[in-house]
């Protein structure tokens, strides 16, 4: 018989970490750690300096972009985030004109996520801020292996800005959909208060925060089957399907929706979805489409958000 060992988290960042200038920041500067950040957040990065001046204060890392040459902060925190880092994190990237603002945390707070969130959809599209938790995990007595799990980032990123006549006919007009859907939805008050605006991109999705780092809603361009589509997205915790597949029928009730459950057993993400009819060519249509996202998409935040 195989025996297989448990994957456990450890939870005390400090036990590997004392000290965050001293400890923490020399290892992700160093070559094979800031590749592990890197891959995570699609970037490719060379880290220039650290402690790096900042008139009377010093940004725990800076460094550029490879092959770009765009300016990266990274400010660390082993800790949960709070006001004083996100302070440091604004003064930071003014004093270094930077492109690219990460901040590594123990745990991303709800509100900060939200200023992360509100910073992405508010500042200039070449400005890129991502959030990012740090986990550590053991098998046995095996030593720690880190993982940076992404809470927040820019909603078109890992994309180049691409002027318009360089798109593909299919992107131009996912990019068309959803900046009349940001015109028409943010003009519902109900709407605005409970979802942060994003920017229109050319993937076929567009995230909304549902006040949670394991899951959000995703409104679902699908053309090939003309249908508009909502899921809740779950990152990796087939727990919490469980969880919320066990109160399904208080749920639909609620919601006074009927969902397809797919828990997707072979692989880490699980999705609750719901579709409706589209007709992407007849813009006169886009109208009612677009009221069905937006209230389907508040039932489903009200009816999930007590469970997670």
């Amino acid at each position: 018989m195989i025996t297989l060992q448990q994957l456990e988290e450890i939870t005390d960042l400090r036990s590997i970490w004392k000290n965050e200038a001293t400890d923490f920041t020399p290892w992700l500067a160093d070559d094979d750690n800031i590749s592990i950040l890197g891959d995570a957040l699609g970037l490719d990065i060379s880290v220039d300096e650290q402690e790096s001046p900042v008139g009377d204060f010093s940004v725990d890392i800076f460094a550029k972009e490879t092959g770009t040459d765009r300016k990266i902060i990274i400010e660390n925190q082993l800790e949960d985030t709070n006001h004083d880092h996100l302070g440091k994190l604004i003064t930071y990237a003014s004093g270094k004109s930077a492109d690219i603002i990460i901040w590594v945390v123990k745990h991303a707070r709800e509100e900060h996520r939200s200023a992360i969130e509100w910073l992405n959809n508010h500042t200039d599209e070449k400005i890129g801020f991502f959030l990012c938790e740090i986990k550590l995990y053991k098998i046995g007595n095996s030593e720690p292996a880190v993982k940076f799990e992404v809470i927040e980032k820019p909603n078109d990123w890992a994309k180049e800005i691409r002027k318009k006549d360089s798109m593909s006919p299919t992107e131009q007009a996912r990019q068309e959909y959803w900046n009349a859907f940001n015109e028409y939805a943010f003009k519902n008050n109900e709407f605005s208060k409970v979802f942060g605006k994003r920017k229109a991109s050319t993937d076929h999705w567009m995230d909304l925060s549902i006040g949670s780092s394991g899951c959000h809603l995703a409104i679902l361009q699908l053309r090939k089957d003309n249908e508009i589509g909502l899921e809740l997205y779950i990152n990796d915790d087939k727990e919490m399907f469980h969880n919320l597949y066990s109160k399904k029928e208080a749920i639909e009730k609620e919601s006074e929706l009927n969902y397809d459950w797919r828990e997707l057993p072979e692989k880490k993400a699980s999705r609750i979805i719901i579709k409706s009819p589209a007709d992407f060519e007849d813009k006169s249509k886009w109208s009612l489409q677009f009221d069905w996202i937006i209230d389907t998409s508040i039932k489903m935040r009200k009816a999930f958000k007590k469970y997670i």
